[in-house]
């Protein structure tokens, strides 16, 4: 309910209130002069007459003086109750206040003069609920998160300290064995690095807003440098990477940041494409916009799980493979950066291909 609406609400329940008063008043005016003045005006007369002549001419003398006496007395008595039932607006506003902060599912009534503030109080009730499921919610995952990353900790570093015993402990492995050996830990112990820095994504992600720092970067450049950045991954999965655009694009942005969202999305094409397979990169611009295409060959991702890829801390693959278990953070981030430079990012996806088309404003 913005001040308009609010001044409104106001202005009705004070008119209403006025017009309250005024037409009891009036009802209860005429109801008394019909009385006095009408069935029972004799016996009224014979009665005060009865008990002092004097005060009946007094009466009578100052007729109009007494009216305006018993009409303001009237008056006050049904102002005090029309008003006492106004403020009780009050007491069912505060009530229903009560009501949300309990976060209770029971619907808000209020008068029907509250019409207006029912509809918005009820619209609160429903987003703080909503809002308060969906805390729950990511503070679940982030705790599962947790306790999975813990557990992917343990099993890389056990392989790294059991073959490092190894090479320490047995002294006649022959070079062949030695070298294996050296290998093995030597993956592990990059696997625990990754899952560390990843501890640490989430630690940044919560506790820092991002800061853009924008200048002119050229988006082709940038690309060219991240594939060949992602060589010796491409090479584990015998991945190809084909680029389709201009040699040079110039660009007003946060170049560190758009690297790390470029970045992020080729790693997850990379984890999620079938081996020996071809990534597809394209970028088309023109005076209004750039669009980036990144494109891979992939199992179908059902629709529920596709409406999640933005959010925070989902991952599509819910067995959590060591090997390519991640934070789940990458995507969010991802469509942060490009939120923050002013563009949306999309996801496709058919019964083979896999797409995420990102639009910048060319600006």
């Amino acid at each position: 309910m913005n001040t308009s609406e609010i001044n409104k609400l106001k202005r009705n329940i004070a008119l209403k209130t006025a017009l309250k008063i005024i037409l009891i008043s009036i009802l209860a005016m005429g109801i008394t002069l019909f009385f006095i003045d009408g069935i029972f005006n004799d016996k009224l007369v014979d009665l005060i007459i009865s008990f002092d002549g004097i005060l009946w001419y007094r009466l009578m003398k100052y007729k109009a003086i007494v009216l305006v006496i018993i009409y303001s007395i009237i008056v006050l008595i049904v102002a005090y109750f029309v008003i006492k039932r106004t403020n009780s607006y009050f007491g069912e506003i505060v009530d229903c206040i009560k009501l949300i902060l309990k976060n209770s599912d029971e619907d808000i009534h209020l008068s029907s003069d509250l019409s207006l503030l029912e509809n918005d109080l009820n619209k609160i009730r429903i987003d703080l609920i909503q809002s308060k499921a969906k805390a729950l919610e990511e503070e679940n995952k982030k705790n599962d998160l947790i306790m999975y990353m813990a557990h992917d900790l343990k099993t890389p570093l056990t392989s790294v300290i059991g073959y490092l015993s190894l090479l320490s402990d047995e002294v006649g492995l022959n070079k062949k064995q030695r070298d294996k050996y050296i290998k093995i830990a030597l993956e592990k112990a990059y696997r625990v690095e990754e899952l560390t820095n990843e501890f640490f994504e989430i630690t940044r992600y919560n506790l820092h807003e991002m800061i853009t720092s924008k200048s002119k970067i050229d988006l082709s450049l940038l690309l060219d440098q991240l594939i060949d950045e992602s060589y010796p991954m491409l090479q584990e999965k015998e991945l190809t990477i084909k680029a389709h655009k201009k040699a040079s694009i110039p660009y007003m942005g946060d170049g560190t940041l758009l690297a790390r969202a470029f970045s992020n999305i080729i790693k997850n094409a990379i984890n999620y494409s079938y081996a020996k397979s071809e990534i597809n990169i394209s970028i088309n611009s023109d005076k209004e916009k750039i669009v980036i295409s990144f494109k891979n060959k992939g199992d179908k991702i059902p629709s529920y799980k596709l409406e999640k890829l933005f959010e925070k801390f989902y991952r599509v693959d819910e067995s959590r493979t060591t090997k390519t278990g991640g934070s789940g953070l990458g995507l969010s981030i991802t469509k942060e950066i490009i939120e923050l430079h002013n563009g949306k990012i999309a996801v496709n996806n058919d019964d083979e291909y896999i797409e995420f088309l990102i639009e910048l404003p060319n600006k």
